[in-house]
């Protein structure tokens, strides 16, 4: 056998586990691409959240009341809402939970919301919505993990300004206070029908695991880096009792 031969015979196995190699190693890229790729979602998700808040609260006369944003026990956004066509049409989104604990607003939770009426607001597009939980039995029902508004848990459309009238008895009747802002309107909806409840796929990439809803509500999970923004944004606007004390703090004179 002469030289060229006997190397083509000893490379050729060579390339084949090369080869597989390779592709081992493609693969393990795509599927750190695609992982990264979530998180980056979910990320966008949690900065788009913190947006939709700072640009309702930041209209003069036409946000939500800071008294009742004040007083909520959970706070939860959904960032572009979209209309489906799915036999006689529906709605699907998805955002972030988030509920006050001893030390402050907790990790943020991922959920789903799907159904409910709208009305003439949603049109065929995007809708930003927020959802106040305003007291401990509407708080049960989200730490639930699943729930539907109206049926599980009362609702009502939240009221709009600065600051809701004494006579409002929103805070007697609803459980779940609910608002809409689309193509630039901001107002208070009725979201009854609307199914909520915990995106187990978003909670596994943002935690690295499964983390059961009330876990996280409850505040005993650290929140992520990403939830910063959103958080921050949160406790400018609703600080918590512990958070007001802490800035009562600082701003007193040494």
């Amino acid at each position: 056998m002469n030289t060229n031969g006997l190397l083509r015979r000893c490379l050729t196995p060579i390339a084949g586990l090369l080869l597989v190699l390779s592709s081992v190693g493609f693969a393990e890229d795509d599927k750190a691409t695609t992982t990264t790729e979530d998180q980056t979602d979910i990320a966008k998700r949690l900065d788009a959240s913190a947006n939709v808040l700072n640009e309702i609260m930041g209209a003069t006369d036409n946000g939500i009341p800071d008294n009742i944003l004040g007083d909520a026990k959970c706070v939860a956004v959904v960032p572009s809402m979209v209309k489906f066509a799915l036999g006689v049409g529906g709605q699907h989104g998805k955002g972030v939970a988030t509920c006050r604990t001893a030390t402050g607003w907790s990790a943020p939770a991922p959920i789903t919301v799907t159904g409910g009426s709208f009305g003439f607001q949603i049109g065929g597009q995007a809708t930003d919505l927020v959802m106040l939980v305003m007291n401990q039995k509407g708080m049960d029902h989200l730490l639930s993990s699943k729930f539907k508004i109206g049926a599980d848990a009362s609702a009502a459309a939240g009221p709009v300004g600065r600051h809701a009238s004494a006579d409002t008895d929103w805070k007697l009747k609803a459980e779940v206070l609910s608002y809409s802002r689309s193509r630039g309107a901001f107002a208070g909806v009725d979201l009854s029908g609307a199914s909520i409840k915990q995106d187990k796929d978003e909670t596994h990439i943002l935690y690295g695991k499964m983390v059961p809803f009330e876990t996280i509500l409850a505040g005993k999970v650290p929140a992520p880096k990403e939830s910063h923004s959103f958080l921050a944004t949160l406790e400018k606007y609703a600080p918590t009792p512990t958070q007001r004390g802490s800035l009562n703090t600082t701003s007193e004179p040494k």
